[in-house]
């Protein structure tokens, strides 16, 4: 791998947005030439989206700018899954046709991949806007317009720690795409251990995790970029809100374990998320697809039992720590954790 950054842009019927985006880039990305490649992913596009990208492949003629076209629309995570996995450099920088990104933040996200050669994640703090209102949105618990309130720049802090406190603060800064540099390798390895992550909308969450796990990681303290709020499809369809906050949320947070991060940890996230979940959207979703929204609750339900479950028996146990355990209880414990886990693998 020569180059050191491949700047993907995953598209669809978006041709005004995408020009916009690499007339952005054309300009950013100035005396970084040698250092880059761009990559536009059209996910079968049936507007003048591959006229915007031949015109600027011509106009961008001393860059590597390699271009790919979907027969079929495959869904938004499988063309960003596809950015992520084609990327032949060291890091992979996958950012959206619509968002507003500074010129300055190249410059910086060049110099930092430099200078930390083991460098696993890069996260470029951003602002967010209302897509409706146009009003600037504050996360909470933050103060100011700025998503993270993690201040890594040095490259040397316990990176797992890092990334389980922004994970915890907001799942969806986690998942920004265009917030998220990766070492391409550590992606590419990420997607081996699990080859459906395209089927969860926040995988991009368990492949961050990962890279911060084998890498070092950067948290910006200052705004490189804005993101636009309103705009996630599941937002908006009851049967998608669903199936993040029931599923794909807890998915992600058993996967997290799988790669290292510890049991406490993946724990208190599953019982945060059982305190977040909506309840209108399961009996909504209940309401209009009964089957589909019980299968989706069974193991959702047993992933924040055998949590709690866990929670209780540890405090037990430190409680009982001196004296000896009965045999017979422990054995009983242990076949109510294994039923739970069992209703949890068979989701």
């Amino acid at each position: 791998m020569n180059k050191l950054l491949t700047i993907a842009i995953p598209t669809y019927n978006r041709a005004e947005l995408l020009d916009r985006q690499l007339s952005w880039l054309a300009k950013a990305i100035e005396g970084f030439e040698s250092e880059c490649e761009i990559l536009v992913s059209d996910n079968c596009s049936s507007d003048r989206t591959q006229d915007v990208v031949q015109k600027w492949q011509a106009k961008l003629s001393h860059i590597t700018f390699k271009s790919h076209r979907n027969l079929e629309n495959l869904g938004v995570m499988k063309n960003i899954m596809y950015c992520l996995s084609a990327a032949t450099t060291k890091y992979v920088w996958t950012i959206g046709d619509d968002d507003p990104i500074q010129d300055r933040a190249i410059s910086y996200v060049i110099s930092k991949l430099k200078k930390y050669e083991d460098l696993g994640l890069l996260f470029l703090n951003f602002s967010g806007r209302n897509k409706i209102t146009n009003e600037p949105v504050h996360p909470p618990t933050i103060i100011g317009n700025r998503w993270f309130d993690a201040d890594a720049e040095d490259g040397y802090g316990d990176s797992k720690a890092i990334f389980e406190h922004c994970f915890a603060k907001s799942v969806g800064a986690v998942i920004f795409l265009s917030a998220s540099i990766y070492r391409t390798d550590l992606v590419k390895r990420a997607l081996q251990f699990w080859p459906d992550a395209a089927s969860n909308w926040i995988s991009l969450a368990y492949i961050a995790g990962y890279c911060a796990a084998n890498g070092k990681i950067i948290v910006t303290k200052e705004t490189y970029l804005e993101c636009i709020v309103g705009v996630s499809y599941w937002q908006k369809e009851p049967k998608s809100a669903l199936l993040m906050q029931y599923k794909h949320i807890p998915e992600v947070i058993l996967k997290l374990g799988e790669c290292g991060y510890s049991k406490e940890f993946c724990r208190g996230m599953v019982l945060q998320n059982s305190k977040e979940v909506n309840l209108k959207v399961f009996l909504g979703a209940l309401r209009r697809w009964p089957v589909s929204a019980i299968k989706v609750a069974i193991p959702f339900v047993a992933l924040v039992s055998l949590s709690v479950f866990d929670v209780m028996a540890l405090k037990d146990f430190k409680l009982a720590e001196a004296n000896e355990p009965n045999p017979q209880e422990v054995r009983g414990v242990n076949n109510r954790r294994s039923q739970l886990k069992s209703i949890i693998k068979t989701k």
